[in-house]
């Protein structure tokens, strides 16, 4: 609960926004997670390969933030998904010094491939929660991602 002046005490274990987040994620994960497994993904790589589909050739930096991945983190994505023949790399033909990353053929065809499968998890996720709160949902998490400290 919330208190002012000297008597600020701590919110319930169970009210953390942080806490309850964590859990909402957990839980719509598992919505996802065994199709990613199948294919196998990890939830990283399938972001990466999604922004690239939907925005096309990009610098890491840019990934790193378009995908919420720390650019260390970033690195050993790339590298393994390279190893797996499914981002490649090329100098941008504006300036030859930037490195864009992009898909291989490979990528677009397990894209494909997955994208229908996980549509149908959200379907899914939709029956259970309506459309309405499903829109809620996506509008406030959106608000919450531009509250500044």
């Amino acid at each position: 609960y919330f208190l002012t002046g000297k008597n600020l005490k701590m919110r319930k274990f169970n009210d953390s926004l942080p806490l309850n987040l964590l859990k909402a994620r957990e839980a719509v994960m598992t919505f996802f997670r065994p199709v990613l497994q199948e294919v196998p993904l990890t939830e990283q790589q399938w972001r990466i390969i999604r922004a690239l589909h939907e925005f096309g050739p990009m610098e890491s930096k840019q990934l790193a933030e378009c995908c919420c991945i720390l650019s260390p983190s970033l690195t050993g994505i790339i590298k393994r998904l390279e190893q797996q023949n499914l981002i490649q790399r090329q100098k941008s033909s504006e300036d030859q010094r930037r490195i864009l990353l992009s898909l291989t053929d490979h990528a677009e065809k397990t894209f494909d491939k997955v994208s229908p499968r996980l549509e149908q998890r959200y379907s899914k996720m939709t029956e259970q929660l309506g459309e309405e709160k499903m829109q809620e949902l996506k509008d406030i998490l959106i608000l919450v991602a531009k509250i500044e400290p």
